[in-house]
């Protein structure tokens, strides 16, 4: 090992056992070249006010979750960050993501178990405003990374696990109960529909609309919120993506989940790719579906999922201040069932 990678692997883990030390988040920036002769420069992150995530939102975000050392659906995110860099003109090409995977890797075992998150925004510019020049100084990036402790993360309850039917096991969190919210999400052109960028202040709203509720709750708080956006559909939760099941009755096909479709709103989750995923050879694959007002008082279970805290099933709704669902419980027979 060359001296200057070393010293570099050396500060990497001073940064890691310090966060692991003191139970906080470290942030990291790290230099990717792309060469695989040249080592990654990893320092304590000092973010300058020319950068145009700061700016503008100008970059996008996956969050990681790490347990036992290892990326939890590690393909998936690679494959998220290399989509969002192509859909925002960010040059991540194959070298530079192999270059990232590596470094991960390194510190997901450095981290053993926790929250990795990733953030990669545009360089800054030479041309004064929101647009950025015709050449490869335009899409040069700026990668950051978080280390979070399980004890800064709190990752808890979420020890077992749900059987997809193509057998993938994913993590099921405790029952929970959500509420549905007053806040809208953003209709988005196609370019950005789906993406998590950067710009986020409606799920900022959404979330401290949550909070509020949550605080105000003497007993039994809702844990998240269900949103609507612009379109008027409800479409996800405040940091989660939703899936749904209706009675028979209200619609033809019998035992599917449903998921709203994030054509026109929303974030494209890992875990909702998973979910999918595990269903499509399934003889009763899910089915995108916008979630109604008029669907609500039909709904037999529900849950929301993310990577982070895996499938959180929703034993009640409040549909609002006066009115509450209670939900059937969702494991690994009732989720491949048909329930009538």
């Amino acid at each position: 090992m060359s001296q200057s990678l070393a010293k570099q692997d050396l500060a990497a883990q001073d940064l890691a056992i310090t966060a692991q030390a003191t139970g906080q988040s470290q942030w990291y920036r790290l230099s990717l070249s792309g060469d695989p002769a040249e080592s990654v420069a990893i320092t304590a992150a000092v973010l300058e006010l020319t950068n145009r995530g700061f700016a503008y939102g100008d970059g996008f975000f996956t969050t990681m979750r790490i347990a036992n050392g290892h990326i939890d659906w590690q393909a998936q995110h690679l494959a998220r960050i290399h989509h969002h860099a192509q859909a925002l003109s960010l040059a991540i090409d194959a070298d530079i993501l192999n270059q990232l995977e590596s470094q991960l890797i390194q510190q997901a075992q450095r981290l053993d178990d926790g929250i990795l998150k990733v953030i990669i925004t545009r360089s800054a510019q030479s041309i004064r405003g929101y647009g950025f020049a015709d050449s490869s100084a335009g899409q040069a990036c700026e990668s950051w990374l978080q280390a979070i402790p399980t004890v800064a993360a709190a990752t808890s309850e979420t020890s077992a696990t749900l059987a997809l039917p193509n057998g993938t096991a994913v993590a099921l969190h405790a029952p929970i109960k959500a509420v549905c919210l007053q806040a809208q999400i953003a209709c988005l052109p196609p370019s950005l529909a789906g993406l998590k960028t950067l710009n986020r202040l409606d799920s900022v709203l959404a979330s401290a609309e949550l909070q509020r509720i949550k605080s105000a709750a003497l007993i039994n708080p809702p844990m998240e919120g269900l949103v609507k956006d612009m379109g008027g559909d409800w479409v996800e939760g405040t940091m989660s993506n939703v899936f749904y099941r209706l009675k028979d009755s209200q619609h033809p096909h019998k035992g599917h989940w449903y998921t709203p479709p994030l054509t026109r709103s929303g974030v494209t989750g890992v875990m909702r790719s998973v979910i999918i995923d595990g269903f499509a050879d399934y003889e009763k694959p899910v089915i995108e579906r916008y979630l109604t007002d008029k669907d609500l008082p039909h709904i037999t279970q529900m849950f929301f999922c993310n990577a982070v805290r895996g499938v959180m099933p929703v034993a009640q709704l409040a549909l609002d201040a006066q009115m509450e669902l209670g939900l059937l419980p969702i494991d690994s027979a009732s989720l491949n069932s048909v329930i009538t």
